[in-house]
């Protein structure tokens, strides 16, 4: 009996030693697989081409500069909106709202996030844009204020479950001591566990960016599509394209091992360095407050 618990122990430890890893290995993966198709525009694509800002294959011009910026003007955009509305949503549930309340807003939150993007870029379509488009007195509604609203609805769920999920888990003492010094209930949410949950609110943020950074559907749908470089913030209100829309909109129609073809696997190599350093720099601000926590601590 002792045998065979050990080997079933044994073999547990190996399946979630297996599960830790091939995470590792499927990103490794993946890396490697960009790196090979998308390297090789490198050497037949020169840099000024390629980090100029003219998107137009058929000539041979393949500029990166409008997709990347046309990306972070929509993720700015979808942030601006997302972290305010995720983060009071979370703290409500959190913090404010009653317990019976939580038990039905919380899973209402959460189907949202399942509703699928091409629903949204189809909502947005027929009701967003025109209303866009009329409100603000605009040449057409497919723009990238259009894009970064549904963004911001896109990850709003995603920061609110894990924001939740982390102001829920910092202790019921850390509350209970601040209100006995005298603070107030929002003097202790915003400086007792709002800061004590530091680390999981900024992982909801760092979600919540990927995630929009990440999109296709909708943005391929509701932002215009127009390869134009963004030079000032009033590009919010002019149609752009991302580069997730470009690979998905263009590489079903390349030939397979051209030019055109690596160059989008090149803007697939740059989507994941962008989402690399966002990762990075959460997991760097992350270290670098636990060790400060740690010093004041001790």
């Amino acid at each position: 009996m002792e045998k065979s618990l050990k080997w079933y122990e044994l073999l547990i430890t190996a399946l979630i030693k297996t599960s830790g890893y091939s995470a590792v290995i499927f990103v490794a993966a993946i890396f490697f697989f960009l790196m090979r198709e998308g390297i090789p525009a490198l050497a037949v694509v020169d840099l000024g081409n390629l980090f100029s800002a003219r998107w137009y294959p058929i000539e041979n011009y393949y500029g990166l500069l409008p997709l990347i910026g046309g990306s972070l003007i929509v993720t700015l955009g979808a942030m601006l909106v997302a972290i305010p509305i995720g983060l009071g949503t979370a703290i409500f549930l959190a913090e404010v709202a009653p317990r019976w309340m939580r038990e039905i807003l919380k899973p209402l939150v959460e189907v949202l996030a399942g509703i699928p993007s091409v629903v949204l870029g189809f909502i947005g379509i027929l009701a967003l844009s025109p209303f866009l488009r009329t409100t603000l007195d605009l040449p057409t509604g497919l723009t990238a204020l259009a894009g970064s609203l549904l963004l911001g609805a896109i990850a709003i769920p995603t920061m609110v479950s894990v924001s939740e999920d982390a102001l829920d888990a910092v202790p019921r003492s850390y509350r209970d001591a601040a209100l006995a010094l005298g603070a107030t209930r929002w003097q202790t949410i915003w400086l007792v566990t709002l800061p004590a949950a530091r680390s999981g609110v900024l992982t909801a943020i760092m979600l919540g960016i990927g995630r929009a950074i990440g999109e296709t559907m909708t943005v391929m749908m509701v932002t215009g599509n127009a390869p134009v470089l963004p030079t000032s913030l009033s590009a919010i209100f002019s149609p752009v394209r991302t580069m997730t829309a470009t690979i998905a909109t263009e590489m079903g129609e390349v030939a397979t091992g051209s030019i055109h073809y690596h160059v989008l696997f090149f803007i697939g190599v740059v989507l994941f360095a962008i989402a690399l350093a966002v990762n990075v720099t959460a997991s760097a601000v992350v270290f670098h407050q636990r060790k400060r926590s740690e010093r004041i601590l001790s």
